[in-house]
């Protein structure tokens, strides 16, 4: 199993197909704009060891974060509208014109299979969730890191999936796995597919990619744009604040809605995921109307208390005067209701 964990292996063909993106340089993916992390090598095994060893009682809830049943007559019910439900962290399940989407269904119960310790998800049971879920028109993925791509969810998920729409290079850990290639799509930034009548596009945007010591930066990352007849939801995928926001908006927006990450941030990776305020400017770069905040309420992978992402999203939407909706775990979420804006996690430290 701990072979099996870092997908699947990098053949002379694959790269060479890599090798043709205008996103491949120097031997691997780029970011649009120079990005790094500010951890040296003998800084990182300190990191890990107050990441995983040292105690903060505002790092993780005092209780596991309950999930609301799912209601598969009410999730599968037709509607003009888009629904959403968001199991925390990066995972949402989606209706769009009446087909049952996934994106980066990690409901494992460990976002660190391969390190000495464990990341233990804040709710129990998660994977238990999937037995429940319809068959899965399509998943989507958008990059291959172990809190993104879970092999264990990827394995139960297998029997209940059409068709994956992946980064481009995750498609080797999927057929690895045993995914058929026929049902994989890879996409490059920009790519676009017209998927049962929604105009899906993948998105820039500033982070990296891999599993092991040796595949850094050797498939893609990014977002997702879904366009209907009536609306456009932006997911921005993990990364740092850029550029690539307003030229997403631009060529694509504006949103009637946005899934921007926020969570898992630190000073020394601040390239690589958003602090709170940069989420929020973020999403007004990229012309969302209404938007919230993902990439928390899931797992301990940085050092700020748990709900900081969510308490900070909230006070800069508001200097900012951007609407935003805060759903709760497992909940059927509309994109026609109105905004949800009670801080349900104020309850829970």
């Amino acid at each position: 199993m701990m072979f099996k964990q870092f997908g699947g292996k990098i053949t002379a063909e694959l790269k060479a197909r890599y090798e043709k993106s205008p996103n491949w340089r120097n031997g691997s993916f780029q970011n649009l704009e120079e990005t790094s992390m500010d951890v040296g090598i003998t800084e990182m095994p300190g990191l890990l060891y107050k990441l995983f060893f040292e105690k903060d009682p505002q790092a993780a809830p005092n209780q596991d974060l309950a999930i609301e049943s799912f209601d598969l007559d009410a999730f599968l019910k037709p509607s003009d509208n888009i629904k959403y439900i968001w199991y925390g962290h990066g995972v949402y399940l989606m209706r769009i014109n009446n087909k049952t989407l996934l994106i980066d269904p990690m409901l494992g119960s460990d976002s660190a299979p391969i390190s000495p310790a464990k990341t233990p998800r804040f709710s129990a049971n998660a994977l238990d969730l999937i037995d429940d879920f319809p068959e899965i028109d399509l998943m989507l993925l958008t990059h291959d890191h172990y809190d993104h791509l879970d092999l264990v969810s990827i394995k139960k998920l297998i029997p209940k999936v059409k068709s994956y729409y992946v980064a481009l290079g995750c498609g080797r850990h999927l057929e690895s796995w045993g995914v058929p290639n026929h049902k994989i799509t890879e996409f490059d930034w920009w790519d676009v597919s017209i998927f049962s009548g929604i105009k899906i596009t993948f998105t820039p945007s500033r982070h990296f990619s891999g599993r092991g010591l040796r595949d850094r930066a050797k498939s893609l990352w990014g977002g997702w744009v879904f366009k209907t007849t009536t609306q456009n939801l932006y997911h921005s995928g993990d990364g740092g604040y850029g550029a690539h926001f307003k030229e997403i908006g631009e060529k694509l927006g504006p949103f009637d809605f946005g899934f921007i990450e926020c969570g898992q941030y630190g000073e020394k990776w601040s390239q690589i995921h958003m602090f709170p305020r940069e989420s929020v400017i973020a999403a007004i770069d990229a012309k969302v109307k209404i938007a919230t905040p993902y990439h928390w309420a899931g797992f301990k992978l940085a050092f700020h208390s748990w709900t900081e992402p969510a308490d900070l999203f909230v006070k800069y939407a508001i200097e900012n005067n951007l609407n935003y909706t805060l759903p709760r775990l497992g909940q059927l979420m509309h994109l026609d209701t109105l905004c949800q804006t009670e801080n349900w996690w104020k309850d829970l430290n």
